[in-house]
């Protein structure tokens, strides 16, 4: 399996790393899943439904690094508005961030349109 760089721009700069093709669209999955039970979440509040808490996107990838991209639907009034807690790492770096989730889904979809099978 080939790994391309993924590159995940940020507030202020932006991290690459390498990332199996299979790796992104399994957090692609996760991600639509994660908008799936924030849409739920912004539709009960306009409609008074009550809704029990949604569960957290805990997406974790080990290869070349250690990925992790964690959210907690609750916190955010939709997905436009949603930020994800970002982790890279290997034995020699750990870059813990704040990225937007639309950002995020922007350059996950950039990757994956590069992306060789």
């Amino acid at each position: 399996m080939s790994e391309q760089r993924m590159r995940v721009n940020l507030a202020e700069g932006s991290v690459s790393f390498c990332f199996p093709s299979a790796a992104a669209e399994a957090l692609r999955q996760e991600i639509q899943a994660l908008m799936e039970r924030m849409r739920a979440i912004a539709n009960a509040k306009n409609t008074g439904t009550p809704l029990p808490p949604q569960a957290a996107m805990e997406y974790q990838h080990v290869g070349e690094v250690f990925l992790e991209v964690f959210c907690n639907p609750n916190i955010w009034p939709n997905p436009y508005a949603a930020k994800v807690l970002l982790t890279v790492r290997d034995e020699r770096i750990r870059l813990t961030t704040e990225a937007e989730l639309n950002r995020l889904v922007e350059d996950l979809n950039q990757f994956l349109e590069g992306a060789t099978p």
